[in-house]
């Protein structure tokens, strides 16, 4: 047809070469990553001469280790618990609204995901210094919602756009209550939607280091906080075998996102 755009075969040709080079450029670290984790070297090292899982116990069987990653985990846990219903009711709220009003609440929503971290990171650190929420669990935790929000605020819109409210509307018309309809037709459909966006706001929230550098500290120190300050102060392959267990973790749970969206 005369309106359709036609992209002949070496321009798509052109085209997947050059997203293969950006993806190989992306993925060519881990690959980088993960052996050095399993290198015996005191120092870090690739390709590894000899092979063991001396890091990996050397990660496990510090007390150092362990307390930034019982902070990462719990703060993770809490932004998940945050961020999610937060992006739900302002999801919600908005996508019945309409309008003008909302659409410029949803752009202020989302604007941590075209804003540099580091702005909001130098914003977020002199805001808690009058507070006295630097180096706190809860200062953490607000901090990391604001990163997430957005995330969830798209997935769930996204989800509230492929459904049909008006179930929710016959719901209402039958006598049920608002919350009620919306709880019984509403939120069963959106589920994938919700677990997906659940797992993002985890990985976000364990994943930071920007905002982490700001705000937490001490006893409450992040595990890519310590990642980050052992990098500048020593070379340690415990970071090696860390940073691979991250990517695990977050290539799973991204994984596990997506499987439940394509499910959807």
């Amino acid at each position: 047809m005369s309106g359709e755009t036609r992209i002949s075969p070496l321009r798509r040709a052109w085209l997947a070469a050059l997203a293969l080079l950006v993806l190989a450029f992306l993925v060519l670290p881990v690959f980088i990553v993960l052996p050095m984790s399993f290198s015996d070297s005191q120092y870090l090292e690739f390709p590894p001469r000899a092979w063991s899982l001396r890091w990996y116990r050397a990660y496990l069987g510090s007390s150092d280790w362990m307390a930034a990653t019982r902070v990462s985990l719990l703060a993770a846990l809490l932004t998940t618990a945050l961020a999610t219903p937060l992006g739900l009711a302002a999801a919600w709220g908005l996508h019945r609204a309409g309008g003008r009003t909302a659409r410029l609440i949803r752009t202020a929503l989302v604007a941590p995901l075209v804003v540099p971290v580091i702005i909001l990171a130098i914003g977020v650190f002199y805001l808690y210094v009058r507070l006295g929420l630097v180096n706190t669990l809860s200062g953490l935790v607000l901090a990391h919602t604001a990163l997430a929000l957005p995330f969830v605020l798209v997935l769930i819109d996204a989800g509230l756009r492929r459904i049909d409210l008006d179930q929710e509307r016959v719901a209402r018309s039958l006598g049920a209550p608002p919350l009620r309809a919306f709880a019984t037709v509403v939120l069963p459909q959106l589920e994938p939607s919700l677990v997906a966006a659940a797992l993002l706001a985890f990985v976000t929230s364990l994943d930071e280091v920007v905002v982490a550098l700001f705000v937490s500290g001490g006893p409450m120190a992040t595990l890519t906080r310590r990642m980050f300050t052992g990098l500048r102060d020593q070379v340690d392959p415990t970071i090696a075998a860390i940073s691979s267990l991250l990517i695990l973790l977050s290539v799973g749970l991204l994984g596990l996102a997506q499987l439940l969206l394509r499910r959807r």
